[in-house]
């Protein structure tokens, strides 16, 4: 069955991919993107349906309302999801698109660079990612089974996981956006804002990129409905709606806990100083810090 085929894993120059995302990568990696698209990215379980519901709401900040019609996965489309399922491909959406991809740098469809689309990127500490991520497995049937916690974490750190290092994918992101149009946020950054005084700056440098305006109390309006609690239990963001034989929420939330620093109640203290190792030596001369605490 199309599930099952879910379940296994194909290599895509070096990358962990779903084995359906490689049989129609032809087709991913062909896709025709349009000048005035948005691309939402990140490496998986780093925070995009939080920056997506964030990006909606700036774009409809005279009618916010519209983020309530439909499931975030069909405002903004994963295009690495084919063929859909429960998604919607993207390639039939009215113009201006918004669109979403976990996809490296480097296999993300050459046409987002040659119509010099906006792309809006967003990265987690590794720490709090592989937390989430091994979760994530275990709620998602469409994922294999991660094995128990040590062994998920010594396959994450090998890039044996879909979408493969973690380390070559924020550094790919980092070095792109020295040539291509694109916002690089933080997670980090994106919880800390949440107090006073720093209430909207991420979310203004967000509409900044995009050339939007939005007015302070509208602004305030978007930070209340992104806060974490607000979207855990907003069907239009955390993917409830979606088919218990693809996502069972009884067994983890999508949107589980949604903080900084949960790698604390995983990692033993020398699974936390041999990934602080790695990331010294692997992140040396990139110019990227991550925090792991606030």
């Amino acid at each position: 069955s199309q599930l099952i085929q879910l379940l296994t894993l194909n290599g895509i120059e070096g990358v962990s991919l779903p084995t359906t995302t490689a049989k129609y990568w032809d087709r991913i990696k062909s896709f025709q993107a349009r000048p005035d698209d948005l691309l939402i990215c990140s490496y998986p379980k780093a925070g995009s349906t939080w920056l997506q519901e964030t990006v909606n709401m700036i774009q409809n900040a005279d009618n916010l309302q519209k983020c309530a019609q439909a499931p975030i996965y069909k405002r903004m489309p994963f295009l690495d999801m084919f063929p859909p399922i429960t998604f919607p491909s993207g390639e039939h959406l009215p113009s201006p698109r918004s669109l979403k991809s976990h996809l490296p740098v480097h296999l993300l469809a050459p046409s987002f660079w040659e119509q010099k689309c906006k792309v809006i990127y967003i990265a987690r500490n590794a720490k709090d990612t592989v937390v989430s991520y091994f979760h994530f497995h275990h709620m998602n049937k469409t994922l294999p089974h991660p094995g128990n916690w040590e062994e998920f974490l010594d396959k994450f750190l090998a890039g044996k996981v879909i979408c493969g290092s973690w380390f070559d994918h924020v550094c790919g992101w980092w070095e792109a956006k020295k040539r291509h149009p694109i916002l690089y946020l933080f997670y980090e950054d994106m919880k800390e804002v949440r107090s006073f005084p720093f209430l909207n700056k991420e979310t203004l440098k967000i509409a900044q990129f995009l050339g939007l305006e939005v007015r302070e109390p509208v602004l305030n309006q978007i930070l209340e409905h992104t806060q974490f609690e607000t979207m855990k239990g907003n069907k239009m963001a955390n993917y409830s709606n979606v088919s218990p034989c693809l996502m069972d929420h009884t067994v983890s939330p999508f949107l589980r806990k949604g903080i900084v620093g949960d790698w604390k109640e995983h990692f033993t203290v020398s699974q936390s100083e041999h990934l602080d190792g790695i990331c010294s030596q692997l992140l040396e001369g990139s110019g990227l810090t991550f925090r792991t605490e606030l």
